[in-house]
């Protein structure tokens, strides 16, 4: 497999030690509590940690020192540790590793390949954690996906701990309910009931009866019923190669097919394939919409939208349609957000109490205080046990909130954030959709932790995004529901694919997968 390191790294990798930003090699930052020894309480576990972020704005921008923090003290006091805590950009990770200033503790977004690693796992940096995890987090390495841990795990062992997702299928068909129940029509189950939903719409108005986007991102719902996504993760293994999912020929003309149609009829904007993000949000929170792709988190803020712009309109989460082999929904995001890395210079000891650390995390005391912070502070409890919260009110409030509930909290189930949701009656039809329309669909696929090298090579051929194909297929894709090319003409696309560089990525795509060298299966098992 092909990896580009920086020379500072590998310099950093020969030398003896990495022990520069190591706190059992150094003076701690804090004082360690005097009382600890004398009252017979094990003494704080002393480390430094790193929490990645993508921004530099946010709440650990405006506290000055971080380490003398409320919710820090606070996580310090729940886990019997002392941390030495830093929050920084994802981008600049590579002059860290230069430096040799590398934290007991390195939080990253996304898995061991991610650019911002720069090659550490893979060079030695930090520690497998196979054995730790084992004896420190049992309840760990049963609640979290093996497609998770497949994900944070080179040359067959764990080198990480994830925030993960237990269900991948994020995305979502919203209609307005409203307008369904003036067309005395059921919720669509099939593309041809959908295509008449959306007749039905057009004939009361609708401006857009389903709301496209360009490239198809969160409007590719036609594509998923066809299971023909053109994603990065949407790979699939076909008489021995894995090849991505436009190749299935007769799948990809059924489902342009439909997209000429909606076009055709006008159940889609005439302008679809330049419509930005802005003005996708912009028509469907001015109720222009009557059905679109979004993610399901977002369903409290779509109902509020839709009633301050047309009072009495209704929003739902419906099942997506399903095209004749009865699939149906949206691709399986990736199973890992953040992953935590330990210094393979951390001593035994200190490393199995972070492992520790992270388990009790995932425990019922660890979900409330991330999720509600402190009683007495940020919530109260009534006679009955029934949680108070005092949700922000102002833009500082929610940054202080993200930080605690977002940043800080290193392991746990990203899916959604079920006590909160329990509080309100739009959280509460949030949790349903996740659970009883979300978990009953969305697409498996083949996906490559890091890239495929060859996709680097050829741009055009590689998806840009998670969620947008490659230029080359969405270009005829666009071409073809505008009547510029014959649909027919799919096969000579995929040619075109493989004599541009296709035949390449579908090589080391096979190779990857037949030699488990960070091909992964995504799906919600």
């Amino acid at each position: 497999m092909k990896k580009t390191f920086s020379l500072s790294l590998a310099v950093l990798l020969t030398a003896s030690a990495l022990t520069a930003c190591s706190t059992d090699g150094k003076v701690a930052d804090k004082a360690t509590p005097q009382s600890s020894a004398a009252n017979g309480k094990k003494e704080p576990t002393k480390f430094s940690i790193l929490y990645p972020t993508t921004v530099n704005t946010g709440y650990h921008t405006t506290v000055p020192d971080l380490n003398k923090d409320k919710w820090i003290l606070k996580l310090e006091e729940l886990t019997n540790t002392d941390m030495n805590v830093k929050v920084m950009e994802d981008s600049k990770f590579g002059l860290m590793f230069a430096s040799n200033e590398i934290p007991d503790v390195v939080g990253s977004i996304g898995g061991p390949g991610s650019k911002s690693m720069s090659g550490s796992v893979e060079n030695g940096v930090f520690m497998p954690l196979d054995e730790l995890l084992k004896q420190n987090a049992p309840n760990l390495m049963k609640l979290i996906p093996k497609a998770a841990w497949d994900s944070v795990s080179y040359n067959g062992k764990i080198y990480g701990v994830p925030e993960f997702l237990s269900n991948p299928s994020r995305r979502s068909t919203y209609i307005r309910t409203d307008l369904l129940e003036k067309t005395g029509l059921q919720a669509p189950k099939t593309v041809d009931e959908f295509l008449n939903v959306l007749r039905a719409f057009k004939k009361l108005g609708v401006e857009n009866p389903y709301q496209m986007r360009e490239n198809f991102k969160y409007a590719d719902v036609i594509l998923g019923a066809f299971d023909v996504l053109p994603y990065k993760d949407q790979f699939e293994l076909v008489n021995g190669q894995v090849v991505p999912k436009f190749f299935d020929v007769e799948n990809v003309q059924k489902a342009l097919a439909t997209y000429k149609t909606m076009y055709d009829e006008g159940l889609i904007p005439k302008e679809f394939a330049t419509i930005s993000s802005t003005d996708f949000t912009k028509s469907i929170e001015a109720g222009k919409a009557g059905i679109w792709s979004q993610n399901a988190s977002g369903l409290p803020g779509y109902r509020t939208k839709a009633q301050q712009a047309v009072p009495g309109s209704k929003v739902d989460i419906i099942a997506s349609p399903k095209g004749p082999e009865g699939k149906g929904g949206y691709f399986y995001y990736a199973p890992v957000i953040r992953t935590f890395y330990i210094n393979k210079n951390v001593k035994p000891e200190t490393a199995a109490n972070i492992i520790k650390m992270f388990e009790w995390m995932i425990s019922p005391e660890a979900e409330t205080f991330f999720t509600f912070g402190i009683e007495g502070d940020t919530y109260t409890k009534d006679s009955s046990g029934k949680i108070n919260y005092k949700f922000p009110t102002t833009k500082e409030q929610t940054d202080e909130e993200g930080f605690r509930s977002g940043t800080m909290w290193a392991v746990h189930d990203s899916t959604y954030n079920k006590p909160r949701l329990l509080l309100n009656e739009d959280g509460k039809a949030t949790l349903k959709a996740f659970d009883e329309v979300l978990t009953k669909e969305g697409l498996p696929g083949i996906g490559f932790y890091p890239d495929l090298s060859s996709f680097a090579k050829f741009p055009d051929l590689a998806a840009p995004q998670p969620d947008v194909g490659p230029k080359l297929i969405i270009d005829h894709m666009i071409k073809m529901i505008y009547g510029k090319e014959p649909i027919s003409d799919w096969p000579k696309v995929i040619e075109e694919y493989k004599s541009k560089g296709g035949n390449e990525i579908i090589k080391e795509a096979t190779d990857r997968w037949n030699k488990k060298q960070g091909a992964i299966m995504l799906d919600n098992k």
